[in-house]
Order: structure tokens, then C-alpha cells, then sequence
């Protein structure tokens, strides 16, 4: 009896859930836009791919499967590009500039983004003299500082590398202060204080050369744990907060929503108007074997949490490795890992690269009836006439979503990946006419990016109105910024004063 008993249970458990219904309420609210997502142009001990561009040619750009857009790249603790590359060990000069140039003009040419991070300045620069962290018997656990008579020397020196790259094709985009100054190393490293870096920032970064290098912009030090301390010290200075762009950190031991570290550096770094990228994490990079399905899932909520906290770009670590975007060939990890084949996790990212770049982040709640333990994640963005949702499932049944949008929808795709072999299928939405609610079933453990047309004869408003002296009114995007030739969704603010939406193919 006890055992039938059992069985009733478990069938009637498994019927609530396979009636699941989640409500997804996509709100006219605007939060950050995305600039992008990328990875860094290293693999094995962080050297570069030197004349292998295979997988930037893979990863990068709208035509590529994948539609990555932001390059990450090791500025070396050298001054003349060309410098042969040691054997791994040798700190003073790693590894050569040269090395990323190739990789970097492609993405470049295909319109993406590139900048580049010191893991040390030159050693001579430094309180122990050389680029290793010092965190060794063989330099005497000496903590590789920078020293604060060669603070005056650290721009130039990055305007060194902004010239060697520019004259081999490059213009680099950003450029950023150290990569995790709050992290005691062996390898190539410097340490910073928060302090130290606002001493850096706020009395020497006017020495950075925007003008000749196309406005490059300036990227915060990159703490290992996004630790808001280095930031806030930036940005409430009002002198540093001018010459910083871009607040950035990595994600090692602090995910973005638990400890709230990158939530709380976004909210001031909103505040003042600046982008907040995360620049470096490998999630589950300590496997001995391929990531499952289940693994992939959590990469992609770590994404999707990422951009719940503000982030305005994600880049992942190595492009290449058997954990990562590209496959390495080595054979303990085969089969799956051929090299330079793209792996399930690039098809992963690729719902946020094809999708999410360029958006802006709407407001969005789910609502799950009956309550179970918190397994779905979704986030939602507008990008000119579609609204985009992200949909994570992580249990084994499936459900139905039921939509509510702030405008009436026409049409509609799903990209929906289910497996580490069923990744990225995309199947059209049937809708007959435009609705502002829908309900669409989708199975357990899946990834799906949906994306909607806002219907244009639904959300039109008449042709914007001239005043007596032929005058219209001014024209702003969703953000607030001034538009000059309107289009899409924006703001129109007639000559009478009066603000209204407006919609215009």
C-alpha cells in the first residue's frame, strides 16, 4: 500500500509539472544597452594565436555563426612589438605584440571591437624589476608593484603599444588598466590598491594619447572578483570619473547576482554613464572532459545574470580550448574537440552575440504557477522593431510561457537549443494576428532566444506634426539621446512641449 501510495504522489507530482505555465510580463522600461560579447585571443599559457586566425574567422562578425564582436588581447610588458616570443617562464617578455595583430585586424575588419589589457608593465617600471607578480621562491615573494616614480611612465608606455598596433592596421578601440590588480601571481602580474589605481588615474591618465589614437577609451582595472571598491574609488572622484570610460572585473568566486559585487559596481557606474564590461571568466574550466549539457545551461545563466546586473558586455577567456568556443585537438578530450571546430559552447553565447548585441535591456518578471525551486531565468531587450526574450530552463519537463509584451507583436522566431548535438534550431512562430499576449510551450532544459516584430500599424502614431513656421518637434531614442534622422520606436517632443512614442518604419 505505502508503495502505491508513493507511486500516486510521484504521478501527481510529475502532472503539476508537466502544467507548469510561466508568466513572462516584458515591461516598457529601459536599462542598459549591449555593447557586446567576445573572448580573449589567447589559448595554452596565454599565448597568442600568432598567424592561426582560424578562430576569430569562426567566432566573429554578423555573417558568422556565432556573431561575436569584442576582441580581448594582452598588451605585453614590452616596448617594441617584434620581440621573439620566449619559452613560457621568461616574465620580462612573454610574449610579443605581433602575435594578436593578425587575429586582431580580422575582427576589426568585420566590424568588431578590439582592446588590450596589461598583465604587468614593463619590469623595470616595477618594485621587484621584473613583469612576474613575484609570488615565487625565486624572486623572494616580492609583491610586483608599480613604482610611483614610473606612474608618469605608464601612459606613454600605452601609447607605445596604441602606435605599434595602429601601424600595423590597428586601431585599437579601449585599452585597460591591469588585468586583476587584486591578485597576487606568479606569472605576469601587478599589484594595485584601489587607492593606488585612483592615484594612477586621477593625476596621470590625461597622458594617454586620445587624440592621435582615435579616442581610445579607458578601461578600469580589472579585479578578480569584480570587487566595486576599485570602481567606486574612480568614479566618485570627479576628476578620475572623467578620464575612465568603461568599469570592468572578473567574475572568479563572485557570481554576478549572489554577492551583488558586480550589481553594486554597475549601479554607480550607471549612475555616471559608463559602460560595465566583465573581461574575463572560464566557467567550468576544471574538467577533465567536454562540458554537458547541464554545464552549458549554467554558462549560458551566468550570461543572462551578467546582463540582469547591469553588464553592457560579457567576454569570455580563452576562445580555444576544449571548455571554451573552438576546439584544441588535443586527444585526451576528443571525440568533440577537433581543432579549430566550433564546440556547443560557442553556439551557447551565440543566443546572446546574434541576438542581444546592439538591444537594450527591457524589464521583465516571470511568474511560475505552481511554485517550484527556482530553475527558470529570463531576460528581455528591445533592438528598433523586435523585442527579444531569453528563455533558461534547467529541469527535465517542459512548460508554457505565457507572454504579455508593452506592444502588439506580428510575427515571430524561436532559436531554440536543447542539447550539446540540437543547438540553435530555429523554427518560425505562428501568429495570425497581433496580439500583445501569447502562450508558446517550450521542453525542459533548454536554451531559447525568441525573437518578436512589433506589429508597425499597432504602434504607429500619426506623422509628427509641423508648427506654424514649419518646424517639427525634437527626436529622441528610448535612452534619452537626441536622435537626427528618427526611425524605429523613439520619443518625439512636439514644438508645443507635449512627449509622445512614436513608431515609424
Amino acid at each position: 500500500m505505502r508503495r502505491i501510495l508513493l507511486s500516486i504522489v510521484a504521478l501527481a507530482v510529475t502532472a503539476a509539472l508537466n502544467a507548469l505555465t510561466i508568466k513572462v510580463t516584458v515591461k516598457d522600461v529601459r536599462y542598459q544597452t549591449i555593447t557586446g560579447f567576445g573572448a580573449a585571443a589567447c589559448d595554452g599559457a596565454m599565448c597568442p594565436f600568432g598567424t592561426d586566425t582560424q578562430p576569430v574567422r569562426l567566432l566573429y562578425g554578423p555573417t558568422s555563426k556565432i556573431g561575436l564582436n569584442i576582441m580581448r588581447m594582452e598588451i605585453s610588458p614590452n616596448f617594441e612589438g617584434d620581440v621573439k616570443v620566449p619559452e613560457w617562464g621568461n616574465w620580462d617578455t612573454p610574449y610579443d605584440w605581433q602575435g594578436s595583430v593578425p587575429s586582431a585586424k580580422i575582427v576589426k575588419d568585420r566590424g568588431g571591437i578590439v582592446f588590450g589589457t596589461p598583465w604587468s608593465p614593463p619590469g623595470e617600471y616595477k618594485t621587484n624589476g621584473t613583469a612576474q607578480g613575484g609570488k615565487s621562491d625565486s624572486q623572494g615573494n616580492q609583491r610586483g608593484q608599480l613604482r610611483e616614480d614610473c606612474y608618469e611612465k605608464f601612459f606613454p608606455w600605452l601609447n607605445t603599444f596604441l602606435k605599434y598596433m595602429k601601424s600595423k592596421g590597428v586601431v585599437m578601440d579601449a585599452v585597460s588598466i591591469q588585468n586583476e590588480p587584486d591578485w597576487w601571481v606568479d606569472y605576469s602580474g601587478c599589484l594595485y590598491t584601489p587607492e593606488q589605481q585612483l592615484n594612477l588615474v586621477k593625476n596621470y591618465a590625461h597622458m594617454l594619447d586620445r587624440d592621435t589614437y582615435n579616442g581610445v577609451r579607458l578601461i578600469s582595472a580589472e579585479p578578480l572578483g569584480f570587487d566595486p571598491k576599485y570602481s567606486d574609488k574612480l568614479l566618485n572622484d570627479p576628476v578620475a570619473r572623467e578620464q575612465i570610460d568603461i568599469i570592468a572585473g572578473h567574475l572568479y568566486g563572485h557570481p554576478p547576482l549572489e554577492n551583488g559585487n558586480m550589481k553594486d559596481a554597475a549601479v554607480l557606474a550607471a549612475k555616471y554613464g559608463k559602460e560595465v564590461w566583465m573581461t574575463e571568466h572560464s566557467v567550468t574550466d576544471n574538467i577533465d572532459r567536454l562540458p554537458n549539457w547541464h554545464e552549458q545551461l549554467l554558462f549560458a545563466e551566468e550570461v543572462n545574470e551578467c546582463m540582469q546586473a547591469g553588464c553592457t558586455a560579457y567576454i569570455y577567456w580563452y576562445m580555444r580550448a576544449h571548455w571554451a568556443f573552438v576546439g584544441t585537438g588535443e586527444a585526451k578530450y576528443n571525440p568533440g574537440n577537433t581543432k579549430n571546430k566550433l564546440l556547443p559552447r560557442a553556439y551557447v553565447m551565440s543566443h546572446f552575440s546574434k541576438y542581444v548585441t546592439g538591444s537594450t535591456r527591457l524589464g521583465v518578471t516571470s511568474a511560475v504557477s505552481p511554485k517550484t525551486n527556482n530553475y527558470f531565468e529570463t531576460t528581455a531587450y528591445i533592438n528598433g522593431d523586435s523585442i527579444i526574450v531569453m528563455a533558461i530552463d534547467t529541469m527535465k519537463t517542459g512548460f508554457d510561457l505565457k507572454f504579455k509584451f508593452p506592444y502588439k507583436v506580428k510575427s515571430g522566431v524561436q532559436v531554440q537549443s536543447t542539447s550539446n548535438e540540437s543547438l540553435c534550431v530555429e523554427t518560425p512562430i505562428a501568429i495570425d494576428e497581433p496580439v500583445q499576449e501569447l502562450t508558446i510551450s517550450i521542453p525542459g532544459r533548454s536554451l531559447t532566444t525568441f525573437v518578436f516584430m512589433i506589429d508597425n500599424e499597432g504602434t504607429v502614431v500619426e506623422s509628427p506634426k509641423e508648427d506654424s513656421n514649419g518646424r517639427q518637434g525634437r527626436y529622441y531614442d528610448l535612452q534619452g539621446r537626441t536622435l537626427t534622422a528618427p526611425g524605429g520606436l523613439y520619443i518625439e517632443q512636439g514644438s508645443d512641449g507635449s512627449v509622445r512614442k512614436v513608431y515609424r518604419p
